[in-house]
């Protein structure tokens, strides 16, 4: 039917994880590629298996192609590749996922005019480094939404050495970059972000692989910079293997500023490790006046519920980098460590800890209210009334 329909656009989309492809569809989907010159949209998700058949048959201009999207279903790496000849001039939106994707490859120094590129899951064998991102990056200078993230086994020791053969030398502005996303060590990051501006910057995404320690002193001159990002409230989430923070440019917005993942599997090392990151970035965090907690992880660990070990888990250095919350909001799980924290003779004085505070909200049982009389009465008596509150 293809073959005899009038030339009219293309639109190329498999999203379905449930369905096995046929080779019925993937021989439809490659005709379809055949017909380069028609092709404007393209969304594929499918196993490697499938893909590796499917990524080969663009070898050739697909002069109208504004949008692609390819993803296999495992994230691992893949060893995909795009054919050297693949070119799309009038492309506007870029997403490619675990490819072994040179940043150097004809399809980028071709599409000038992205306003999208994610390329995710780059492995460290592919031809990666910083200063190579920076030179492509300076030919992309619509660019409003910019994803980069490695795998894992990308580490410190990778980029120094990159580092080393290659020193950066070139500087990017990127006028129109709205969103920037990166995944993988901080050094990677740290050497990226000096050579860039980006000065409508609205969304900053950053996740820091498993590492033991973080220096990220451009990552705060990067976000001291950025007159649009604002932080008036915070979230951290507790997850299986990441401790998140979103921050938001005020109470009650939808769409955070600021999102950190860091990856960690203990409650104990997402609170030393998140401790150590807001420290180092203490100027922004203190702008924070409204702060929740929130447990997101899969089972009651017994670390949040011994009170032993609850007291090994470090919260008050933790909230000692939040010194201007006026709210604090507690999930049920937190009640038992947050209120013995903030008793006087816990892991923490009720006056130094939280200095600011106005309001307490946390689910409303008896047990809750006893455990926190003791701090209530204190701040009361000093002159520093809080109001609790239920959800």
């Amino acid at each position: 039917m293809l073959a005899h329909s009038p030339p009219l656009p293309l639109i190329i989309d498999y999203v379905d994880e449930d369905r096995d492809i046929t080779t019925e569809d993937r021989d439809g989907l490659i005709f379809a590629l055949q017909h380069c010159g028609r092709v404007r949209r393209i969304r594929v998700l499918m196993p490697v298996s499938k893909l590796q058949g499917f990524a080969a048959a663009f070898d050739n201009e697909f002069p109208m192609l504004e949008y692609l999207y390819i993803e296999p279903t495992t994230k691992r790496r893949s060893g995909l590749i795009l054919h050297e000849a693949f070119q799309a001039p009038h492309l506007r939106h870029l997403i490619l996922i675990t490819f072994a994707f040179p940043i150097r490859s004809p399809l980028l120094t071709t599409a000038v005019g992205l306003v999208t590129l994610s390329i995710q899951h780059i492995h460290p064998s592919t031809n990666s480094c910083p200063e190579d991102i920076l030179q492509q990056l300076a030919l992309l200078p619509q660019l409003e939404t910019l994803g980069i993230s490695f795998f894992a086994t990308f580490t410190h020791r990778d980029v120094e050495m990159q580092l080393l053969h290659k020193p950066l030398i070139t500087d990017v502005t990127l006028p129109n970059l709205r969103w920037l996303g990166f995944r993988g060590v901080s050094t990677y990051l740290e050497a990226l972000l000096p050579r860039m501006a980006t000065p409508l910057l609205e969304k900053l995404q950053v996740v820091f692989l498993d590492q033991p320690d973080f220096s990220i002193p451009r990552l705060l001159q990067f976000m001291g910079a950025a007159k649009n990002l604002r932080f008036g409230s915070a979230r951290l989430r507790f997850a299986n293997n990441y401790v998140f923070v979103y921050m938001y440019p005020h109470e009650g917005a939808l769409m955070y500023t600021f999102h950190l993942g860091i990856s960690c599997m203990s409650v104990e090392g997402q609170v030393a490790s998140a401790t150590q990151i807001f420290h180092q970035l203490r100027t922004i965090f203190s702008a924070v006046e409204h702060l929740t907690l929130e447990f997101r992880r899969s089972s009651i660990f017994s670390e949040m519920d011994d009170e032993d070990e609850a007291h090994g888990i470090h919260w008050d250095d933790l909230f000692r980098q939040f010194s201007n919350v006026t709210t604090l909001r507690l999930g049920d799980e937190f009640v038992g460590p947050i209120s013995r924290l903030l008793q006087v003779d816990g892991g923490g004085s009720a006056m130094e800890l939280l200095p600011e505070l106005k309001v307490l909200e946390y689910p409303a049982s008896p047990s809750a209210e006893n455990l926190f009389n003791g701090f209530i009465d204190t701040r009361t008596n000093a002159g520093l009334p809080v109001t609790i509150v239920h959800p």
